[in-house]
Formats: C-alpha cells, sequence, structure tokens
C-alpha cells in the first residue's frame, strides 16, 4: 500500500480543485493552532525541584519531557518552514518536500518518525502527541497522577525500572538486585480510580491480543468470535522482593508497545490469572499490546 501511494502523480489536476500545496498548508495551519506549547525549561526544573528532583520518578518524567520537547520544536518548525517554503519565502529543501509529500497521504514525515514513534497515519500520530504531552503537563505542574498511560512513554521500561527503584528506596535492607516486579489486574477502569495505590502504579489502557478478560472472575477466557483486541482493566504493577522463579499457575505475558511483535517493541511480562494451562494460551500467541494502531 505504502508503495502505490509513493508512485501517485505528485502534481495537482486542472479539474480546479485544491493543489496538494493547498491542502497541506491548510493541515499545517490547522496543527499549529493545536500544536502545545514548549515546555519552558527553568518552570519544569522549579516543579521537579518542588516535587523532589532525585526522586526516580521524576527523574524518569524530567527524561520524558526533555525528549517530548524535541519533538515540539521539530513540528513547530516544520511546520512553519513548510508554510513559508509553500508561499515561496524560503527554497524547500528536501525534509520539507518529503514532509509535504507525506503530510498530503496522511503519513507521518520521516524527521518527526526518526525521533518519535511509529503509527499509521498522521492523526492518529498528532492526537498521541496531544495526549501525551498532557499527561506530561499533568504530572509535572498539576502533581503525581493517580494512574499512568504507559502507552505515552517513549521508554516504558525506564518508567517501570524508576518503580522499582523507588519501592526498593522505601523499603530498608531491600536490594535492586532481588526486587522483581509483580501485578494485579484489578476490576476497575481509570474512571474508578479516585487515589493512588500505595505502593507500586496503576496502569491502564493495555489491550489483550489473543483473547478476552473475564472482569467478574479476573482471569483469562477464550476471545470472543470477531474482536480482535479486548481492553483490560487497570492494572496495579508494584514491586516485591524475592528471588522465587516464576509462578506456574498464571500465564506470563509478554507487553508489546505495538502490534508488530519483536525484541524492539517488547517491554515486559504480565501475570494473568486463568483455570486454564498457561501453555493454552501460550499456543494462542496471547500478548498484551500498549496501542493497536
Amino acid at each position: 500500500m505504502a508503495t502505490m501511494v509513493s508512485i501517485q502523480p505528485k502534481d495537482s489536476g486542472g479539474g480546479g480543485g485544491e493543489t496538494r500545496e493547498s491542502v497541506v498548508q491548510r493541515l499545517a495551519d490547522d496543527m499549529l493552532s493545536k500544536l502545545p506549547e514548549d515546555f519552558l525549561p527553568h518552570e519544569v526544573k522549579a516543579r521537579l525541584h518542588k516535587m523532589g528532583h532525585l526522586s526516580p520518578m521524576n527523574i524518569f518524567l524530567r527524561q520524558e519531557i526533555d525528549r517530548m520537547q524535541r519533538v515540539i520544536v521539530l513540528v513547530r518548525g516544520t511546520l512553519v518552514d513548510l508554510k513559508l517554503a509553500i508561499d515561496g519565502t524560503i527554497i524547500m529543501s528536501e525534509m520539507l518536500r518529503d514532509a509535504l509529500d507525506n503530510m498530503f497521504d496522511a503519513r507521518v514525515p520521516t524527521a518527526w518518525k526518526k525521533i518519535s514513534w511509529a503509527s499509521a497515519t498522521l492523526g492518529f500520530w498528532f492526537t498521541e502527541l496531544l495526549e501525551r504531552d498532557m499527561q506530561f503537563r499533568t504530572w509535572c505542574f498539576e502533581g503525581r497522577p493517580n494512574y499512568f498511560w504507559m502507552t505515552g512513554f517513549f521508554n516504558p521500561q525506564g518508567f517501570l525500572t524508576a518503580m522499582r527503584q523507588e519501592v526498593t528506596r522505601a523499603h530498608k535492607g531491600w536490594a535492586l538486585d532481588t526486587v522483581v516486579l509483580s501485578n494485579e489486574v484489578t476490576k476497575m477502569f481509570k474512571d474508578d480510580v479516585k487515589e493512588p495505590p500505595t505502593e507500586g502504579v496503576y496502569v491502564h489502557g493495555l489491550f489483550l491480543d489473543g483473547a478476552a478478560w473475564d472482569r467478574r472472575q479476573g482471569k483469562l477466557i477464550e476471545q470472543t468470535p470477531k474482536v480482535l483486541f479486548t481492553s483490560l482493566p487497570v492494572v496495579h504493577i508494584f514491586a516485591i522482593n524475592s528471588t522465587a522463579g516464576k509462578d506456574p499457575r498464571f500465564y506470563h505475558c509478554p507487553l508489546y508497545k505495538k502490534p508488530n511483535r519483536t525484541d524492539l517493541t517488547f517491554i515486559t511480562t504480565l501475570q494473568l490469572k486463568t483455570t486454564q494451562s498457561p501453555d493454552h494460551w501460550t499456543l494462542r500467541g496471547v500478548a498484551l499490546l500498549c496501542d493497536v494502531k
């Protein structure tokens, strides 16, 4: 499909319709009007100091905000330059030409994709940018949220590691080497969460691929026909001090960032309750996804 789109004629016909440039210019105006403001370094630094800048979770937040700021700056700069190039004020560089072609085809420009995240269309990508930015701003300027949208992190593994470090520091005598992740699938959805857990984090926005979830009994069940993905309730992820191996009663479900399951998109494994043998779900290829688009 991508090849078919790429070989389409680039010039508009003489039918009197909108030109490619006018379509992209209108899209650029719309995106610029919705693009978040820059994160001001002194404001972010002041807030992090107030919350505890040496806390593992706040160090993680600072790293995520820095990466988000890079994306916002690049997107704003590209859109502003693209408008000037369409007007003929500046030269249309190779990067701007790539942005023009991809935006017209509703795809993410190559330069943006390199420093951000994969997405099926430009619309999905820009919506995710706004949602990610909202999570970071809320966390930074209004305090730590009751639950987290793990899909919105550049480095979700770092998020879980920061949580492990936080729990380890809270317990005298615990060593990070023996502290491992554990989890429990709650019966709540994000709107039901009124306060954070006493330890660990609540995570929402995960989807089951290859199985369904019995919310009442809290266990894996067979997939509903014609339903590809099932939304999982809020998951309480925490850390315990244990040297024991994996509990064979649970299905240890791999969690991936995207539907394409590779070692590059793998995050961790979560344990899910099951009345059947865990091997049953392994043969089904059951996995958890942060994003299904």
